[in-house]
């Protein structure tokens, strides 16, 4: 018998947002720890950062994993986390640099752990356990692309889904294929804007590439391949795609599962085996959104299930 699931989205600190949407997805906290009678949770990634609930989200779903009742995988927000607290063992630099746009993304998980080095360097260690990916067999769970090509050169370095050191090192540098690989895998497959175009992102930098649909084959259009919030796509010009944006995903494969892309509005199947459930929580009229998998190979609208940011 197939297992059921619900994919939760990036929860961003929102924490009494997260648990209004376990109570309603049938979750009861019993020994400190949620629970279903007949279902597990798999979070998407994107734990911490921005919401006021830094702790108390990994306090709520760190146990959740670490009794069996929920699967994880690590986002970008985590990645970062990790490289802003790791030093370059040939520089001595932080792997993700100390500015002022990194410090400003990152200051609410560093404001929430001030002061308590220990419950910070804790949280670090646990980010670390997170893969970069879950395949089940009959569904998958990334955090923004199923890249089977930047799996393999994970898997060459690493070994398998985990960030060891030497992965760490290497997808914090630039240029170098691991780079490439982890930010595909967490952050999305991006393609350059033609003719020095560019746009403003949620966080008001100038972006000259935008993120694809990378299993959108019927995407022609640089605004027809855009993924991201409908809200942005009018700010991408409609010019020919140029270079190849798809990654090889086909309507056979087994359903997948994203978050990362700040999505609004009604949440629906992005393809019949592509789903994304981040719904922009941390924004003011955000929802968290889950999706309740019962192993159906042709994702339904009708199952996504929601709830208001309420922090």
């Amino acid at each position: 018998m197939t297992e059921a699931y619900d994919i939760i989205g990036d929860i961003h600190g929102c924490v009494r947002t997260l648990a209004a949407l376990l109570e309603k997805l049938g979750y009861r906290r019993r020994d400190g720890v949620y629970r279903h009678p007949s279902r597990r949770a798999v979070f998407v990634g994107d734990f911490i950062d921005r919401g006021p609930g830094q702790r108390q989200v990994i306090d709520t779903v760190r146990p959740m994993v670490e009794a069996g009742t929920a699967l994880a995988v690590m986002g970008n927000h985590e990645f970062n986390a990790i490289a802003w607290a790791t030093r370059d063992p040939l520089t001595g630099e932080p792997l993700r640099a100390h500015d002022e746009r990194h410090r400003r993304q990152h200051r609410a998980f560093l404001d929430a752990h001030a002061g308590d080095p220990a419950a910070y360097d804790e949280a670090i260690r646990w980010f670390r356990t997170l893969p970069l990916w879950l395949d089940l067999g009959p569904l998958r769970v990334v955090h923004a692309c199923w890249d089977p090509r930047g799996m393999e050169v994970v898997r060459r370095t690493a070994g398998g889904p985990y960030l060891t050191d030497a992965l760490l090192h290497r997808a914090s540098r630039r240029g170098s294929p691991e780079h490439e690989a982890v930010e595909t895998l967490l952050k999305g497959k991006e393609i350059r804007l033609p003719n020095g175009a560019g746009f403003r992102d949620k966080d008001g930098n100038h972006r000259h590439h935008i993120r694809v649909r990378w299993w959108d084959r019927g995407a022609t259009t640089c605004r027809e391949a855009f993924m991201g919030p409908a809200s942005a796509a009018t700010r991408i010009p409609g010019d020919p795609i140029e270079g190849d944006h798809l990654v090889e995903y086909s309507h056979d494969d087994a359903p997948v599962f994203l978050g990362h892309y700040w999505l609004e509005g009604d949440p629906v199947p992005l393809a019949a085996n592509v789903a994304c459930v981040d719904y922009s929580v941390a924004r003011p009229g955000g929802r968290l959104v889950a999706y309740r998998w019962c192993g159906e190979r042709h994702l339904d609208a009708a199952n996504f299930c929601q709830v208001l940011r309420r922090d």
